[in-house]
């Protein structure tokens, strides 16, 4: 019985990573946006989530994009990278959209 409870709490977890994953694969043209109704759960996760694996992941963002930045063949990707640090730092509560959509201006 407790092993699926703790089946389900570790869900959101790999929803994120799973978000993180898609957006890393094809970030151009997309944009992340928060939403307003993720409440308290989201946050508490993203304190876990920053504690655990977003600083080290954002951290590789940062080396990888000035790594990346040093050629012009690899600018655009160096961005791509910039672009994914505050989502690999909380990902909890965002939600990924194209950036011809009305709503990714908030």
């Amino acid at each position: 019985m407790w092993r699926d409870r703790e089946r389900f709490e570790t869900i959101p977890f790999g929803i994120a990573a799973f978000r993180i994953g898609v957006y890393a694969l094809w970030p151009f043209g997309y944009t992340t946006v928060e939403r307003r109704d993720a409440g308290a759960p989201s946050c508490v996760g993203n304190v876990l989530w920053l504690i655990l694996a977003g600083w080290w992941l954002a951290l590789a963002h940062i080396v990888t994009g000035i790594l990346l930045c040093i050629t012009i063949i690899g600018i655009p990707f160096g961005i791509a990278n910039f672009k994914l640090i505050p989502v690999s730092l909380l990902p909890l509560g965002r939600e990924i959209v194209r950036t011809d959509e009305p709503f990714a201006t908030r």
